[in-house]
């Protein structure tokens, strides 16, 4: 991890150009603002000399540059043109788990926040139903601005924004990823199935163990395919050493 002093030169210099190119205020998550408002605990010196920070708060501050960052990308210029927002990414940055779909809807893009809409309203009660609140995992996309009517985002719209996915993914460090949907699968991973051939199989992303599983969306059009997406999770959970919420608690 480096410097936090470093983190912070950084984030200056992202608002700085932020602000010479016109834009007046940012929007920040209020778990990044929650997590920035946190005193840090007192750094130990290991044997051999490094400095490391013993919790995780400067994650959230080195999201935050990471998002000032994608706020001023203009790399795609389709997207970037007509976008209302850069929709970077929410939740908790020690989250042991991370759910990851394909691109901003019209609700997120006009509410600056992954997964708001119908399906995210519908991924909000697969959270609660395996027994966790929103804010204890981390939501994010493959593609951090809305493509024009939903379209499938291009191969090089992926290429120009993956490496903020995988900033986040090796900043918050999640212990399991949820891939909702084979845009998510396909980017991180480069396996050319079918999402209903990927389901419900562990693959391994830097380590890290992928569950890929139907996108919200999808099950709003197939509802019957909420008992797959739920066996699924079960499985994710298991994997977690988490227990499986009986139909009672949930």
């Amino acid at each position: 991890m480096r410097e936090l002093t470093d983190i912070i030169d950084e984030t200056i210099k992202a608002v700085e150009e932020l602000k010479r190119s016109g834009v007046t205020h940012i929007d920040v998550s209020r778990e990044t603002l929650e997590e920035l408002g946190k005193p840090p605990r007192p750094p130990t010196i290991a044997a051999t000399g490094p400095v490391f920070l013993q919790d995780r708060s400067d994650v959230a501050v080195e999201l935050a540059a990471i998002e000032a960052r994608a706020k001023a990308c203009t790399k795609c210029k389709e997207l970037s043109r007509c976008r209302h927002s850069v929709v970077f990414g929410v939740g908790n940055p020690r989250a042991e788990l991370m759910f990851i779909g394909e691109a901003p809807g019209a609700d997120e893009d006009e509410q600056g926040e992954p997964f708001v809409g119908r399906p995210g309203q519908l991924l909000t009660k697969i959270i609660l139903a395996m027994g966790y609140q929103r804010e204890d995992v981390y939501i994010s996309n493959i593609i951090k601005c809305r493509p024009p009517e939903n379209r499938t985002p291009l191969p090089d719209e992926v290429t120009n924004c993956l490496p903020y996915v995988l900033a986040q993914i090796e900043l918050i460090k999640p212990k399991v990823i949820v891939a909702l949907g084979a845009t998510a699968l396909r980017s991180l991973l480069d396996i050319q199935l079918g999402i209903t051939k990927m389901r419900g199989h562990w693959y391994t992303f830097r380590d890290i163990p992928i569950m890929p599983t139907f996108h919200p969306a999808y099950l709003l059009r197939n509802p019957p395919a909420k008992r797959e997406v739920w066996d699924d999770m079960k499985s994710v959970l298991e994997k977690l050493g988490r227990k499986v919420p009986t139909a009672s608690s949930r």
